[in-house]
């Protein structure tokens, strides 16, 4: 039983926060508690499994950090990475934005905030803030989600593509499919890999008002760049929708011939939609061509990212 005055979640959140505890155990350690029932403890607690809360919470410390004018290499090994690669990854990942592109200056209390279960945020200078933010979010946590897999998803499957030889790359696998009729043709997995990006593009310079992009060459390493080019671009397009609560404005958009309204809701629904389902192809067809691949499935994938 918790002694009257005692605060166990405080102390568990002070566990996992601890500037020493880098691992689930050094964290169940710091708690007097075996990892299996700390992580229960703080799950249970906070909505959040602990190795996740921590990481996104020194990421919000990071990106408050960098807007004070901290070089990226200070920020990376502050947070506990042991690369500033690895760090970019993760933060290009949560923020949509390369950790270079942080812009020094004043923001508003919230602007390092990433999307939470349970409203707990990073608070400079060195402070957590509980926000009422579950209450207000509604479903963006489950749309973030979606997105983050469907991202980090394409890149292993353009990975998988590049070791396979150009002929099992390019076979014709399936004579006249068209996942959609105004996309064309996709009978080989290098037209589906290449138009799982391409749409990406497509649909990024529709949100953010550019020009129609031009479509790139489509060999596996190509696909990589083009993708690790747009990729931190839509996770940005979606979290300004959502921070804006704006998924019910309309986009009007021009680069479709004649110009046509969409619901900017929708967009985010169908990429997910028609992206899950190239993925799932893709993998069916890589294992056809003898690749060993995982099911794509976003439980082991987040499972993966918690551990």
């Amino acid at each position: 039983m918790t002694p009257p005055g005692r605060d166990r979640l405080r102390e568990l959140l002070d566990a996992v926060l601890d500037e020493d505890n880098r691992t689930l155990s050094d964290m169940a350690g710091d708690a007097y508690a075996s990892p299996f029932h700390f992580s229960r403890q703080v799950s249970g607690g906070a909505g959040e499994s602990p190795v996740a809360l921590r990481r996104r919470v020194v990421l919000e410390r990071a990106a408050w950090q960098l807007r004070q004018g901290t070089s990226v290499t200070d920020a990376a090994f502050g947070a506990g990475y042991e690369s500033v690669e690895g760090f970019s990854r993760a933060f290009a990942r949560a923020y949509g934005r390369s950790p270079g592109s942080a812009a020094p200056g004043g923001a508003g209390r919230d602007a390092h905030w990433l999307p939470a279960p349970n409203g707990i945020h990073f608070h400079p200078p060195s402070s957590l803030w509980v926000s009422d933010e579950p209450a207000r979010r509604g479903g963006d946590e489950v749309t973030a989600l979606l997105v983050h897999h469907g991202v980090e998803d394409t890149r292993t499957l353009l990975e998988l593509a590049k070791g396979l030889p150009a002929d099992e790359y390019r076979r014709v696998r399936a004579p006249g499919l068209s996942v959609l009729i105004w996309d064309g043709a996709e009978e080989t997995l290098a037209a589906v890999l290449d138009t799982l990006v391409w749409t990406t593009e497509v649909w990024v310079a529709s949100l953010e008002g550019g020009d129609a992009p031009v479509r790139g060459a489509d060999d596996p390493a190509a696909l990589l760049d083009r993708h690790d080019a747009v990729a931190p671009r839509w996770l940005a397009a979606v979290r300004e929708i959502a921070r804006r609560g704006a998924w019910g404005d309309r986009l009007v958009d021009a680069l479709c011939e004649p110009p046509e309204s969409f619901v900017l809701g929708s967009v985010v629904a169908h990429v997910l939609t028609f992206s899950a389902h190239r993925r799932l192809l893709a993998r069916h067809w890589l294992r056809e061509a003898g690749v060993a691949v995982d099911t794509g499935d976003p439980i082991e994938w987040l499972s993966r990212r918690e551990r």
